[in-house]
C-alpha cells in the first residue's frame, strides 16, 4: 500500500496544486483530467497533462508528458532525486515510466480503483524484483483530484452515445 503521509509540506501542496491546475487543463482540451509535475531540488523539471486523445497516442498519460518534459530539461532520461506528483495514482505503463526514470519518490492524488499500480489494485513499485525504489506517499488533495475526475466521467456518462462509447473511452487515464 502507498503510505499515507501524516503531514504536507508547503512544497508538497503547492506542486500538487500545479498538477490539479493542468489536470484543469487536460479537462478542458476534453482529456480525462489527470496532471503531473516532475520537481528535483525545490524546482520545476517538466510537467503535463492528459493529452493521448489529442496527440493520438495512447502512452501520452500525464505522467509520461510530464518526465518526458523533465528528462529534456535534464538532458537524461534519469531523474535521480526527482519527486512527481499527479492527481491520479498512475496506471501500471506510468509506474514502468517510473521506475526507468529513476525517480525518487511519487506523490498521487486520488486513489485509482481500476488499474491503480502503485500500491492500489497492482502493487507494481513494491515488487521487491526491481533495482529501484520509489517512494510512495497518496492521499494528497484526494478529495479535489477525485472530485474533479467524477465529475467529468459523470458528464461524459450523461453524453455517451447509445451503443457506443464516446472517443477516448471510459479509462481513468485516458
Amino acid at each position: 500500500m502507498a503510505a499515507e503521509a501524516a503531514a504536507w509540506s508547503e512544497a508538497d501542496l503547492r506542486w500538487m496544486a500545479r498538477a490539479l491546475a493542468l489536470a484543469r487543463e487536460a479537462e478542458a482540451a476534453g482529456e480525462v483530467p489527470v496532471g503531473a509535475v516532475v520537481v528535483r531540488d525545490g524546482r520545476l523539471l517538466g510537467e503535463g497533462y492528459n493529452r493521448p486523445i489529442a496527440a493520438c497516442d495512447p502512452t501520452a498519460h500525464a505522467e509520461v508528458e510530464a518526465l518526458r518534459a523533465a528528462a529534456r530539461a535534464a538532458d537524461n532520461y534519469r531523474l535521480p532525486g526527482s519527486t512527481l506528483y499527479v492527481t491520479l495514482e498512475p496506471c501500471p505503463m506510468c509506474a514502468g515510466a517510473l521506475l526507468h526514470a529513476r525517480v525518487h519518490r511519487l506523490v498521487y492524488g486520488a486513489p485509482d480503483p481500476k488499474t491503480g499500480a502503485c500500491g492500489g489494485v497492482f502493487p507494481l513499485l513494491q515488487d521487491p524484483r526491481h533495482h529501484h525504489r520509489v517512494r510512495v506517499e497518496g492521499g494528497l488533495m484526494a478529495e479535489p483530484c477525485g472530485r474533479l475526475l467524477k465529475a467529468f466521467f459523470a458528464r461524459r456518462r450523461g453524453g455517451a452515445r447509445k451503443g457506443g462509447e464516446e472517443k477516448g473511452g471510459e479509462e481513468p487515464h485516458g
